[in-house]
C-alpha cells in the first residue's frame, strides 16, 4: 500500500487512518500491539515529514513472512536525528521509533531521504 501526502496539517493523521485500515484489511488490527505500535511510528514518521521537510511524502506500508515495514519518503536529504527524550514537547518521534521498532534506518532517494521501520508480526521479536 502507498499513499502519497501534500504538506498541510492533517496529512499525518490522515496517515494514521490509513495504516489502521490496511491493517485491518490484511487480518492485523487484531495483533493490538503491533497494529498500536505502527500507527503510532507512522504518525510520528509522517509528523517529521511535515515538520522539517514541509514536501509531499509518501508513507508505504507491505506485510510479507511475519514482517511488517513501514516506510516515509520526502524531498529533505537531512537525516533523522534520534534526540533523548527529556522534558521537550517535541523532538521524541525518532526516539520512539528507535525504541519500538525491530529495526528501522534511513537511506537517500533520489533528491529526499526514506526513513523506514519494521515490526515483527508473528510474536518471534
Amino acid at each position: 500500500m502507498s499513499v502519497e501526502y501534500d504538506p498541510r496539517p492533517t496529512a499525518a493523521g490522515e496517515a494514521r487512518a490509513v495504516v489502521r485500515r490496511q491493517l485491518e484489511e490484511w487480518g492485523l488490527a487484531e495483533q493490538d500491539e503491533v497494529a498500536y505500535v505502527c500507527e503510532l511510528l507512522a504518525g510520528e514518521l509522517a509528523a517529521n515529514a511535515l515538520c522539517h521537510a514541509a514536501t509531499r511524502f509518501r508513507l508505504t506500508l507491505a506485510a510479507s513472512h511475519g514482517v511488517l515495514r513501514c516506510e516515509v519518503a520526502d524531498e529533505d536529504r537531512r537525516p533523522p536525528r534520534v534526540l533523548e527524550a527529556g522534558l521537550a514537547e517535541s523532538g521524541r518521534g525518532m526516539y520512539l521509533v528507535a525504541a519500538l521498532a525491530r529495526r528501522w534506518g534511513c537511506h537517500q532517494d533520489g533528491p529526499g531521504k526514506t526513513v523506514w521501520f519494521e515490526l515483527g508480526t508473528c510474536g518471534s521479536e
